[in-house]
């Protein structure tokens, strides 16, 4: 351990003062909206009878976080089998650690899950590239406009922690343990499984300059395949439950999202968003949460483009390709932006950018775009 953090010390402290600064700043906004902005009275989490988690979190579990809590407290209830199980499971487990109080425990969860993934993301940037690009990575990730979703009682900081461990330590040949969190991964998100595809590319790219044995490298190969259990084990739970392994998928459209329930190619997605910005109206929220689907959805397509052309690493395009792929299938970018903050390889193309004046124009944008949606999400006005 202490050998470990000798040879970080730098990134590690790195890291440590940005995520700290970054909580300050979310706090601030957050304060600040709420003597500015009337809250919507809608999808705002609330304790009425009996207080037990402070009142200034609630608003870090509107909208989906009161279904995580919700499972957490009593398991699924109607249409919540979307939710995949293990974040809610770890939230029930964790909650008495926490003196009862679970919205405590789902944050407690989402922001060391979130510092342990900007370490490893620092991490898996150097295995390839300077510091600086690690560092300029980690901001441009923390600054996204929908990076508060990080702090909510949400999957993301967990799930992006799970997918980076996967990464990280098949890229460093420990594939046991590659394997475990992207089984891990594979019960939080559906999006998980597509770590199975992305090891099996990285396993092919190490095997062609690898000296190893045959049997060490068949030996290797073997753990990629603990990644499905994840998926399987919830789809048995639904099969035995409610006699429909594929719930989770089945219950989509009753979520108001307007989800189609056929395929949608993804220029078809492009046509019907473009067709919005004639029939939405301009002075409503509607058409700013549109804009931003649509400028996530083609700027990530754009940024997955230019990875190939600069080379990054095939397997973590593999998987940035197949997990921004799969929602648009459902005809539409909406959760496009939140979505958007697991797509790592993404990120670290940002951190790539070396010219002045682009990064300026980058992060004035981001961190005006974050305030933004950071206000308007714990006021109860829907963003993504």
């Amino acid at each position: 351990m202490k050998k470990f953090f000798r040879e970080n010390k730098k990134i590690l402290k790195f890291v440590f003062w940005v995520f700290i600064a970054w909580q300050l700043v979310m706090a601030g906004i957050i304060f600040l909206g709420s003597r500015a902005l009337p809250s919507s009275n809608q999808y705002i989490y609330t304790e009425p009878k009996v207080i037990l988690n402070p009142p200034f979190l609630w608003s870090r579990a509107n909208f989906d976080g009161m279904h995580y809590l919700d499972i957490a407290r009593k398991g699924y209830g109607v249409y919540q089998r979307a939710f995949f199980p293990l974040y809610p499971k770890l939230v029930n487990s964790l909650t008495p650690f926490f003196g009862g109080r679970d919205l405590v425990a789902g944050w407690g969860i989402s922001l060391i899950s979130l510092l342990l993934g900007l370490v490893l993301l620092a991490k898996l940037v150097k295995l390839d590239y300077k510091e600086n690009i690690a560092r300029r990575a980690i901001i441009f990730l923390l600054i996204f406009p929908t990076a508060f979703f990080f702090s909510m009682v949400y999957t993301e900081s967990f799930f992006l922690f799970l997918v980076l461990a996967s990464f990280y330590f098949a890229r460093i040949k420990k594939w046991w343990l590659a394997g475990i969190f992207g089984a891990l991964a594979s019960a939080t998100r559906l999006v998980g499984i597509f770590i199975l595809p992305a090891l099996l590319v990285e396993w092919g790219e190490q095997r062609k300059i690898s000296s190893a044995k045959t049997a060490d490298q068949i030996s290797n190969f073997a753990p990629i395949f603990l990644i499905p259990l994840g998926l399987l084990y919830y789809m048995r739970f639904l099969a035995i439950q409610y006699h429909d392994p594929l719930m989770f998928l089945h219950v989509q459209p009753f979520f108001g999202a307007e989800r189609a329930t056929k395929i949608i190619l993804l220029y078809q997605v492009f046509w019907r968003y473009l067709k919005m910005f004639w029939t939405v109206d301009k002075q409503s929220l509607t058409y700013f949460v549109v804009s931003l689907e649509f400028l996530v959805g083609l700027g990530f397509l754009g940024l997955l483009f230019f990875g190939y052309k600069k080379k990054i690493r095939l397997s973590y395009l593999v998987f940035a390709a197949l997990a921004y792929l799969l929602p648009t299938l459902s005809g539409t970018f909406s959760s496009m932006p939140r979505y958007a903050l697991t797509l790592f390889p993404c990120f670290i193309i940002m951190g790539l950018i070396e010219n002045k004046m682009v990064k300026a124009l980058f992060f004035t944008i981001f961190f005006l775009l974050f305030a933004i949606c950071a206000v308007l999400f714990t006021r109860g006005y829907w963003i993504a």
